[in-house]
């Protein structure tokens, strides 16, 4: 009978702990309204900081031959049958849907929201496969649905909604998401949209991103390392989160968004030592020259010629914990020889 008491009194606690942490989940929410987002630019603050906790990578490499859990006998099946995923019709947003179908959106109120959504992924602890996602809806909804300028940062909380759902263990509520935004939307409003956006989308959720395939090249672009390099690795992130700003990379496929970042993170730390080789040509399936137009993009954002207002990432990826690596400064031109195959 005690130990009947003594169970039933350690499960109470138990179960009081846990409503205690979950009422505890999001202590340090910042809210944000956009408003009116044509005019945020640079008056848009950073409101929404935090310090985050990120696995290294010996804890999460996803590329490591030696290990049964990474699939070594079916990683070739694996990225192939993703590659023919990514280029699906349906999978993929129309290069030019600002064009032809949005009349009060622009790549600049496009580009606003999506580095205002990094910083809510940052609050919220979310996965940047989740953020990945979030703006894969984003700009899918937006390639058969014109909207106003003021529906489109409900449009975004609303698909970070659905990609958390898709991704996180524990992904944030509606409610949540209305706070951010300083309660500019309802949960009514949240849940409409969000019904609206799976409608539109088919439930196709489970695409593949740059993040994708980014795992897989640059465990590829480190196979001669002994020690995994950090540094490679961040500047990776830090590149392909820099590629979601920018409404020019919506028209590449993700596979060589991923390819393109790890070429230009080589030539950033190593500019003298030609930055493509056989082994990624291979694995990613492009050459040298089939990356040029993305890459060229990608180095125009990392030196702020492009997207120089948006600094969500930029600021993010300043910390010790990502080696700095947006301080890293990259030469002015890269080399022409380096795009002949």
């Amino acid at each position: 009978m005690a130990d009947k008491e003594n169970y039933n009194t350690s499960r109470v606690t138990r179960l009081a702990k846990k409503r205690a942490m979950a009422s505890q989940q999001w202590p340090s929410k910042k809210r944000l309204v956009l408003g009116d987002i044509s005019n945020v630019g640079s008056k848009f603050k950073r409101k929404v900081k935090r310090a985050v906790t990120i696995k290294t990578v010996e804890e999460d490499k996803e590329w490591n031959v030696d290990d049964p859990h990474m699939c070594n006998a079916y990683v070739s099946d694996i990225y192939h049958y993703l590659r023919k995923m990514e280029i699906e019709e349906k999978r993929r947003p129309l290069p030019d849907y600002l064009e032809k179908f949005q009349k009060d959106v622009s790549a600049n109120m496009r580009g606003i929201l999506v580095d205002w959504l990094v910083e809510v992924a940052e609050e919220y602890k979310l996965l940047s496969d989740t953020l990945y996602l979030t703006v894969s809806y984003l700009d899918r909804f937006l390639s058969m649905n014109a909207i106003t300028r003021q529906k489109l940062q409900l449009l975004g909380v609303s698909s970070m909604l659905i990609a958390a759902k898709y991704e996180e263990i524990s992904p944030p509520h509606a409610e949540d998401f209305c706070y951010i935004t300083d309660n500019t939307y309802t949960k009514e409003e949240v849940m409409k949209m969000e019904a609206d956006v799976l409608k539109s989308l088919k439930f196709e959720m489970g695409n593949p991103t740059v993040k994708t395939f980014l795992r897989r090249i640059t465990g590829v672009a480190q196979e001669d390392n002994k020690t995994p390099n950090l540094q490679l690795e961040f500047l990776g992130y830090y590149l392909s989160e820099l590629s979601i700003l920018d409404y020019s990379c919506v028209k590449f496929l993700p596979s060589l968004v991923a390819a393109s970042v790890i070429f230009l993170s080589r030539f950033t730390l190593q500019p003298n030592e030609h930055p493509w080789s056989l082994s990624l040509q291979q694995y990613s399936g492009y050459k040298a020259s089939d990356l040029k137009e993305c890459v060229l993009i990608l180095h125009d954002l990392q030196l702020s010629r492009r997207g120089g207002s948006l600094v969500a990432a930029r600021d993010k990826y300043k910390q010790h914990k990502f080696k700095c690596v947006s301080m890293l400064i990259s030469y002015v031109e890269i080399p022409a020889s380096f795009f002949r195959d």
